[in-house]
């Protein structure tokens, strides 16, 4: 069904704070959602299936993690025709992130600045809401023909970082039954010190851990459910060849390229630009594009590179597979351009794939 023109609501949401905006929007969706009223949102699923990590998506468009952090939206979101939708991050237990104000818009370059921090209802909250969701049944049913859910998780605020790892562990055997992937997320700059995960001794010891936890669980509920690594933008060479033999090392699954970036080189001079926080939207394109450019010469033809960062038009997206990504994600283009990036995007990187 025909969307209501995103250009006619941009400047309303617009016109709110950012979080007041995204509050508005996801409660919105939340409500109506399974009823008479999502046509307002809802677009037909462009059909260009691939197979990536054993699992089949319907196509090479998904949404990235943090826009629906407590899985309340799922099947709102999955209408507007995304092959995948990835909810969280999750932590174990409640927290409501960092002091407001958290988020800021910087217009002039589609984009956004934030420090939410990991705000979210907990992980038992987390798992009912998937639980609530029609998507939910559908994986029950053994449905072939649907949009798959990844689960995105993380550490609490509170935990020292010696224990993170019992935290991702807690959140692993939490989702795993209902994940069609789970995504470990060690690369938001929000929560103090996250980012030192990525570091070669410390993400050798915490996939490990998660690689062995994955295999009981595996076993548990008869299941292999692939487990995907998010990195940050801001890596250099050596330390993304560390991470790619590591990824391989521990069979882990895929790797998402890449979260937001702490840089400030693309945005200086405007407003809010000095903000702290994580930059996403149009400047982290080419930053994002060279990591996995570089993922994909460490890890080979074949291993599974999801590009998220800056796709903000169908071209962006294309970007990303030419950069060497098999899929792509979208956040804040989903923002500033509406949901029908979605349906572009996925009938561009459906015309690419059958020119190459």
């Amino acid at each position: 069904m025909s969307l209501v023109p995103y250009p006619l609501a941009r400047p309303f949401l617009f016109g709110l704070d950012p979080e007041t905006a995204h509050d508005l929007t996801m409660g919105s969706l939340a409500r109506t959602q399974g009823t008479p009223l999502a046509w307002a949102y809802t677009q037909s699923r462009v059909s260009d299936p691939v197979t990536l990590a054993g699992l089949q998506f319907p196509n090479r468009v998904g949404l990235a993690a943090g826009l629906d952090k407590n899985a309340r939206c799922i099947d709102g979101l999955g209408a507007m025709g995304f092959g995948f939708v990835e909810v969280g991050t999750v932590t174990p237990l409640a927290q409501p992130g960092n002091p407001k104000p958290r988020m800021f818009r910087l217009p002039e370059h589609n984009a956004l600045i934030n420090r939410l921090g990991f705000n979210n209802g907990g992980l038992d909250a987390f798992v009912a809401n998937v639980q609530r969701s029609a998507l939910y049944r559908q994986m029950q049913k053994g449905s072939k023909q649907r949009m798959l859910l990844g689960l995105n998780i993380g550490k609490n605020a509170a935990t020292a970082m010696e224990n993170a790892t019992s935290d991702y562990l807690t959140c692993l055997s939490g989702v795993y039954p209902y994940a069609d992937y789970i995504t470990v997320n060690i690369s938001s700059p929000n929560t103090k010190n996250l980012r030192a995960l990525q570091s070669d001794e410390a993400l050798d010891g915490l996939l490990g851990a998660l690689a062995a936890r994955r295999a009981e669980l595996a076993e548990q509920h008869g299941a292999h459910k692939p487990l995907f690594l998010k990195i940050a933008p801001d890596l250099d060479s050596e330390q993304i060849k560390v991470i790619a033999a590591t990824l391989k090392h521990h069979q882990i699954d895929g790797v998402i390229a890449t979260n937001t970036t702490i840089s400030r080189e693309a945005v200086k001079g405007l407003a809010h630009a000095q903000e702290t926080g994580g930059l996403s939207g149009g400047p982290v394109l080419e930053a994002s594009n060279a990591v996995i450019r570089q993922l994909r010469k460490a890890l080979g033809k074949h291993y599974p590179i999801v590009g998220v960062g800056g796709v903000i038009s169908a071209q962006d997206a294309v970007s990303k597979i030419e950069a060497g990504a098999d899929l792509v994600q979208i956040y804040t283009g989903l923002i500033y351009s509406g949901p029908a990036l979605v349906k572009d995007a996925a009938l561009a990187l459906k015309a690419h794939a059958a020119q190459r």
